[in-house]
């Protein structure tokens, strides 16, 4: 592309001059996923320094256009999922039915004592013994959420050698027969707290959507899972239905 100059008596700051150039090319002459140029040829382009260039790039990751990734440079971001929660929610058949493909990892799980508020939002004892696993959902290989699962150790037994992966749900559903209904959802835009940004791979000073969820076993109505959902927020378009 040509040489932009840059108006330095209009009024308009510089750097903002290049973030509105670089999201109307943007909008018209690029994909989701291109690469944006090196800083260095963006800045010789504007005929600025590279500070200047950096904070423009900045604005644009700040309004969901753009996305740094380490080591690998500045990317153009997908337009938002549009992620459904109903009755029956599963991460891995939303994303197949928007066409892409998705991945699930464990990244923790052990048994804890279930504390106060776990203890209330499943119906059991305080201290009663509840399997935790942490898992991180990707879609087209780029992380999405982290999700905190909290289920009774006494109903499921085994559970934590049982689930290897993939849908938590359908493994419930397949070993226990418990066919799962969420019964509350509580959305919330919060920081990431503890390691969240960097498992995301995110800013630690941009939100992410925080549902916390109750799900039921339909056999008898009894909670049986409590999930607390961190969504990039800047990723994901939550949309709920009755």
């Amino acid at each position: 592309m040509s040489l932009y100059a840059v108006r330095r008596e209009n009024g308009e700051a510089i750097y903002a001059q290049i973030a509105r150039v670089l999201a109307e090319e943007i909008a018209t002459s690029r994909s989701p996923g291109d690469c944006l140029p090196a800083e260095g040829l963006l800045a010789t382009r504007f005929g600025v320094n590279r500070h200047t260039l950096r904070r423009a790039i900045d604005e644009l990751v700040d309004s969901g256009l753009l996305e740094r990734r380490h080591g690998l440079g500045v990317f153009v971001l997908d337009s938002h999922i549009n992620y459904q929660i109903g009755l029956g929610t599963r991460f891995t058949e939303n994303i197949a039915a928007l066409g892409m493909q998705s991945e699930n990892r464990i990244l923790r799980r052990q048994t804890l004592p279930a504390t106060k508020a776990i203890a209330q939002k499943l119906d059991v004892m305080s201290g009663e013994p509840v399997f935790w696993i942490e898992t991180l959902r990707s879609a087209a290989e780029l992380p999405i959420c982290v999700i905190s699962h909290f289920v009774p150790q006494k109903r499921f037994p085994e559970l934590d050698k049982r689930y290897h992966g993939d849908s938590l749900h359908r493994c419930l559903e397949a070993d226990y027969g418990c066919r799962l209904r969420r019964s509350e959802s509580l959305v919330t835009a919060v920081l990431p707290q503890g390691d969240d940004a960097r498992i995301l791979g995110m800013p630690q000073n941009r939100p992410v959507l925080r549902v916390k969820s109750v799900n039921i076993d339909q056999r008898d109505s009894r909670p049986v899972e409590y999930a607390v959902t961190r969504f990039r927020a800047d990723r994901i378009q939550l949309c709920i239905n009755p």
